[in-house]
């Protein structure tokens, strides 16, 4: 192995089967795996062939957009890398999101938005 890299990350959500959909259509990513998970949960792992988002619920989860805005356990936001920004932001606006801090400034440029959980995605494309 000549380098680390982050393979994925694991987060609650309230719906996960709404969510991967949201992420597979926003970041053109697909669905890797999905099955039962801890705590009698359900995951589904989205991504692409390198890296993925686990979304998952336990039996019992938080009340859907539970916490906008706020940093849960330590995570501030997570950060997606696409190729082309102004159409993803626009699928993103057409799913009925608001994005906001938009930003041009080295490496890239970028903008922020929060999904039905609060959780918040920073969207960048380093051109």
């Amino acid at each position: 192995m000549t380098s680390s890299f982050l393979e994925h990350a694991n987060i609650t959500v309230s719906d996960p089967e709404r969510s991967a959909k949201n992420l597979c259509h926003w970041f053109g990513w697909h669905i890797r795996w999905q099955g039962s998970a801890k705590d009698n949960g359900h995951s589904i792992h989205v991504g692409n062939e390198n890296s993925y988002l686990v979304v998952y619920k336990p039996q019992s989860a938080p009340a859907q957009g539970s916490n906008p805005g706020k940093m849960v356990n330590g995570l501030n936001h997570v950060a997606v890398v696409v190729a082309d920004l102004d159409a993803t932001e626009q699928r993103i606006l057409a799913s009925g999101f608001k994005t906001m801090n938009h930003a041009d400034y080295e490496p890239g440029r970028r903008f922020y938005f929060y999904d039905h959980d609060g959780i918040e995605f920073e969207v960048v494309n380093y051109g």
